[in-house]
């Protein structure tokens, strides 16, 4: 993968309520609650069932000779269309409306002119910000005839974040999504990054707290009952080490072997999680 053309940043029409920190150098610091009250969530709900239909619709689009840019033109058009302004687009200056990450890019690609070539893994990152809340989903799509070594990897991703979904339980530590991941993964000798990991979310974008795909002692703390916050494995071919590009975004493997990823908002439950971002 090499840079290609970035086209003009697409509009939002005037009346798409923008997130704070649009344009702005970073966001404001978040010091709410990870708990949320049972308003925020049913806004997080529909957030999330928005952002689901926008992966999916993209997704569908996914086939050899489309760019990543026409990509993002059709979740842009898709979230504005149903009032929803796209979280990535003017967060910390990314300059479009969703992630377009293919193949050795592990996260954060930007969408261009490149178009996608059959054989190829394209994993799609979008956002919805509605009413005032955040719904953040991806998934690695296949492009065409793919080996048999990246749909393994592609399926596995995928598994992997159900499992982590499923080790979710009110009174346990975070940690132990990771745990789960790392161990699901070892089994195949996948690199699994530590450095890029789930968040908090809901008003804010990112809150404060970290969710690593690792076993991560020092990030223990205590999943309770109206948490929510993101899951979003990212598995490599190879080894777990990355290196970003010249633009500040882009994300690839060192070793440039594959890297897929799935991700989900999900909210804690008495009996464990439920999944936010499914259509």
């Amino acid at each position: 993968m090499t840079p290609a053309a970035i086209s003009p940043r697409r509009p939002v029409p005037v009346g798409i309520a923008r997130p704070e920190y649009v344009d702005r150098p970073a966001p404001a610091r978040y010091d709410g609650p990870e708990v949320k009250d049972a308003e925020t969530i049913e806004r997080m709900r529909a957030a999330g069932r928005l952002a689901a239909q926008a992966r999916d619709l993209v997704g569908a689009h996914v086939a050899p000779g489309v760019t990543t840019d026409e990509l993002d033109r059709i979740g842009h058009e898709f979230l504005c269309d149903h009032g929803a302004y796209p979280s990535t687009l003017g967060y910390r200056g990314f300059p479009k409306s969703l992630c377009s990450s293919v193949n050795e890019v592990v996260c954060h690609g930007i969408p261009d002119s490149r178009p996608v070539e059959d054989g190829d893994i394209v994993n799609i990152d979008i956002t919805a910000y509605l009413d005032g809340v955040h719904g953040d989903t991806n998934a690695t799509f296949l492009v065409g005839d793919v080996d048999e070594e990246t749909r393994l990897l592609v399926e596995r991703t995928e598994e992997a974040l159900a499992r982590g979904i499923r080790a979710v339980k009110p009174g346990r530590r975070i940690n132990v999504i990771g745990r789960v991941i790392e161990s699901y993964a070892a089994r195949f000798g996948y690199g699994v990054v530590r450095e890029f990991t789930g968040h908090g979310i809901g008003t804010s974008f990112h809150s404060g707290l970290i969710v690593p795909h690792y076993d991560d002692p020092e990030h223990d703390d205590l999943i309770e009952v109206g948490m929510t916050f993101t899951i979003e494995p990212m598995l490599n071919l190879g080894t777990h080490e990355w290196e970003m590009w010249d633009d500040g975004w882009t994300v690839v493997t060192r070793d440039r072997r594959r890297s897929a990823q799935f991700e989900h908002t999900i909210l804690v439950t008495p009996e464990g999680a439920e999944i936010l971002t499914t259509c």
